[in-house]
């Protein structure tokens, strides 16, 4: 008697029809690719706009475009948020599943004809061909993989592509905060990290401006009569910079210094410029207080400090929730013969702003690629229909709470 043929697992099924879309993926990339779409560049992002719209369309998406006013003096490409309807309610257990990727790279126009895509054995080069392009059309190849194979236990799907991502999405921000309100789950669409990992947090960042205020003097006559502010400045550097290592994964620097106008004045006023990046929202506020407390006791008599929070992208934390999204991408992993494990990193993106909504987040659900912003960029072509198959299956075990539940 023969043996029983096996079934395949779902992921499987998922793999073989990543697998048969491979060729097209490539020829896709080369097109994305070969688009300047620069964060400064609305013409070429809303090239690639139009492209993801058409193919969203394509498979039963409702799609939303949006223009943007101007931020200063700049004018942004359009996003897409594009949502589909799935057959299992929220009451019966159907979640809502927001995917994320930006259109936008770091490169000037030009840098596409200069640099064009290519592929060196295995391996695919070219600018934006990891960050983000080869991810994006990762997620888009994955809603497709779905909609054939039929997969669609889940209350929403929504597609959002953002054109700002690179410059800190000044534009597209609100847009992506109130687009993930409502989720249950966020999956960001940046390629793995060079050794496949997936990224499980992201640090958060905060800008500050501190003024520091003194009193100006003649420096050659009468500089008792001044207080220095510049003087305060350096002691208040030296604090600051001091608060490295007070608290796990937090970093702050000084990273720029104004002070005085002319060498024979005693300095009136300075400014210092700092970033402080953490892992959590709770150190970020602890750091805030330590330089509030810093400023608040200036080393010079007669300077007074005063601190401006700028901005805040919040940080992308590791939660029980991401954990379980984490297990659950391992076991669409595990089910197509591959590993992947979970990064922290120091950079942030658009998943830190789903992630402060209070959305559970994954990231690096693209394929596996690298050196980003730089002329070696580059994407390992042969990860590309696993991570998809990851991808697809990953979403369609999150969408129906009763397979994460259990």
């Amino acid at each position: 008697m023969s043996a029983p043929t096996r079934r395949q697992q779902p992921a499987e099924e998922l793999l073989d029809l990543a697998r048969s879309r491979n060729s097209a993926y490539l020829d896709d990339l080369k097109a994305l690719v070969s688009i300047d779409s620069g964060s400064y560049s609305p013409d070429g992002v809303n090239q690639i706009a139009d492209w993801v719209q058409n193919r969203l369309t394509r498979i039963g998406f409702s799609v939303e475009r949006i223009s943007f006013a101007p931020h200063d003096g700049h004018q942004a490409g359009d996003a897409l948020v594009a949502r589909r309807k799935g057959t299992l309610s929220e009451a019966d257990g159907g979640r809502r599943i927001l995917l994320a990727g930006h259109m936008d790279t770091v490169f000037e126009d030009g840098t596409a004809a200069a640099r064009p895509f290519r592929i060196d054995g295995s391996t695919a080069y070219g600018p934006g061909v990891s960050d983000d392009k080869g991810g994006l059309l990762a997620g888009l190849t994955a809603l497709e993989v779905l909609d054939e194979y039929g997969a669609d236990a889940y209350d929403e799907l929504v597609f959002l592509a953002t054109p700002d991502e690179e410059i800190g999405s000044p534009a597209s921000r609100t847009l992506i905060e109130n687009t993930a309100r409502d989720m249950h789950y966020g999956l960001g669409l940046e390629c793995a990290r060079e050794n496949g990992d997936l990224v499980i947090a992201r640090k958060g960042v905060a800008d500050f401006r501190l003024t520091i205020t003194g009193r100006a003097a003649h420096a050659g006559i009468e500089p008792e009569r001044g207080a220095n502010a510049a003087l305060a400045a350096a002691h208040l550097i030296v604090r600051l910079q001091a608060l490295n290592g007070h608290w796990d994964d937090v970093t702050v620097n000084v990273g720029v210094v104004r002070a005085g106008t002319r060498a024979n004045i005693v300095c009136s006023e300075a400014e210092l410029r700092v970033e402080v990046r953490a892992a959590t929202i709770a150190d970020v506020r602890r750091v805030r207080q330590a330089i509030q407390e810093a400023a608040d006791h200036p080393s010079v008599p007669g300077t007074s400090v005063s601190v401006e929070q700028l901005d805040l992208c919040p940080p992308m934390e590791d939660t029980p929730a991401s954990r379980r999204m984490l297990e659950a991408a391992r076991a669409a992993a595990g089910a197509v013969g591959i590993e992947v494990g979970a990064a922290a990193t120091g950079g942030v993106g658009d998943a830190n702003l789903i992630a402060g909504m209070g959305v559970a987040t994954l990231d690096g659900l693209g394929p596996v690629g690298g050196a980003d912003h730089t002329p070696k960029e580059w994407l390992d072509v042969t990860s590309v229909p696993h991570r998809i198959a990851v991808l697809a299956a990953t979403v369609a075990s999150l969408g129906d709470a009763r397979n994460t539940d259990r």
